[in-house]
């Protein structure tokens, strides 16, 4: 784990690194010492690792949750070299929506090849992670939404150190059904009512799926990229529940 640039303003420090060809961002309280929960934070289709919402969210974690904060560029996006199979594969999904196909299928098999390594490269770097001093070995939590939900699945699901998922902006059809059943920790899932992208009913079977004792739906009106500012106040008070 290589860190490559350093920066701190109110309170919080963003340090960029490498870990082999994964790029990444790790967002601590300035100055920390000793353990702390530590949160993923997946980004969305089209978007990377300090994507304006993300940094957003990140920062508020950071300080008012006393948490560190980890996202990585995934396959295809930001940083990450070229690869020629996503290429292929985007261009091709792209001319089949303008020509008129369901887009949540398509989707599917998009973010099946993307979520192949990711869900292996985010415990490689959640092992680098934990072992730095001031964050170490302390409770998991993962935030994800629309792409950042469809590899959040199977992550969480094969990852027993996350005790908590925030996820949302993703249907039945974009996950598999046995990662789905597979989460059992409490889940907090945001639903957009009118989502273009998604289809509410794909949105709600998805949450009937998890197999969580404690899962919560949020659900508001309005488009995919509609969700409402204070939905990120219930997401605080989630993690600091569940992360404490």
């Amino acid at each position: 784990m290589r860190f490559t640039s350093e920066a701190s303003s109110d309170g919080v420090c963003e340090q960029l690194f490498t870990l082999g060809e994964i790029p990444g961002v790790l967002w601590t309280p300035e100055g920390a010492v000793g353990t702390r929960p530590l949160i993923v934070m997946g980004h969305g289709g089209g978007q990377h690792k300090l994507a304006p919402g993300i940094q957003a969210h990140a920062r508020r974690f950071v300080a008012e949750c006393d948490v560190a904060v980890v996202a990585v560029d995934v396959l295809g996006h930001g940083d990450r070299p070229r690869d020629e199979e996503f290429d292929r594969l985007a261009t091709e999904e792209q001319a089949r929506v303008e020509a008129g196909e369901e887009l949540a299928p398509l989707l599917a098999g998009f973010q099946e090849f993307v979520a192949r390594p990711t869900v292996t490269e985010w415990q490689v770097v959640l092992d680098a992670v934990q072992q730095l001093e001031y964050v170490g070995a302390g409770p998991v939590g993962y935030w994800g939404l629309s792409l950042g939900c469809g590899l959040g699945v199977p992550f969480v699901a094969a990852e027993p150190r996350v005790r908590a998922a925030v996820l949302g902006l993703c249907g039945a059809a974009l996950v598999s059904a046995e990662d789905a059943a597979g989460i059992t920790v409490p889940v907090e899932f945001l639903v957009q009512w009118d989502d273009e992208r998604v289809p509410r009913d794909q949105s709600l079977a998805l949450f009937d799926a998890f197999a969580s004792v404690e899962k919560t739906l949020h659900a508001n009106p309005g488009k995919h990229g509609e969700i409402p500012g204070f939905e990120l106040d219930s997401t605080l008070r989630f993690f600091s529940r569940h992360l404490a």
